[in-house]
């Protein structure tokens, strides 16, 4: 049994799967508190589902893609039970922190980890544990949302100082200019991905979108 705060479908917004059509099962709880955070409304809100109900839903959305996302997923016991069942017929797309150790998470194919590396602004950039670089494969990426200056430095330095070896996006934080960063990012010949919230640009900070 999982706490969910809610479901709905909608397309990715964020990182390399941006528009393909997902199934969002959205967990309550967070171990972070983010100085940006857009879903403080998942803090604490939600109800107790056994996984069957999960599984049902997920397939009565008729959508290849399921996204396991919070808050922070992975601070539920159960959730691993539910990505198990949710692999054997899904694609499944998990959203985490990075504060989180994803050594647990199923390395099959039809499963993706979706990892946030926090920058300063954030507050949390602490919280994070970079061994978590070392569970990533094939079809996982890392993201750092990008608010400042002081930001772009830090998510620099971070990829200077790890073997990050699955695509990499820079996403500005919302409400910030992205063509700063489009342009730091050419100046400074990065290899990484610099990608908006598709979803906000569409339905701004609508939810259950």
């Amino acid at each position: 049994m999982v706490k969910v705060n809610e479901m709905f479908s909608s397309i990715q917004g964020e990182g390399i799967y941006m528009g393909i059509p997902m199934f969002f099962i959205r967990l309550t709880g967070c171990n972070l508190r983010c100085k940006w955070c857009d879903t403080t409304y998942a803090f604490y809100e939600g109800k107790d589902m056994e996984i069957s109900e999960l599984v049902d839903a997920a397939e009565e959305s008729g959508l290849k893609w399921v996204c396991i996302t919070g808050g922070e997923p992975l601070i539920q016991d159960d959730v691993y039970s539910l990505i198990y069942r949710l692999m054997e017929e899904k694609e499944v797309l998990i959203e985490t922190n990075g504060s989180i150790s994803i050594e647990e998470v199923p390395t099959e194919d039809s499963v993706h980890v979706a990892l946030d590396i926090k920058t300063p602004s954030s507050g949390m950039h602490k919280a994070m544990k970079f061994e978590n670089l070392d569970y990533l494969g094939t079809g996982d990426f890392v993201k750092f949302v990008i608010m400042d200056l002081a930001d772009y430095d830090y998510a620099r330095k971070v990829l200077k100082e790890n073997d990050v070896k699955v695509e990499t996006v820079f996403q500005p934080a919302w409400g910030t200019d992205i063509r700063w960063l489009i342009e730091k990012v050419i100046e400074d010949g990065l290899n990484v991905r610099v990608l908006p919230q598709l979803h906000k640009m569409i339905w701004g900070e609508k939810r259950g979108v």
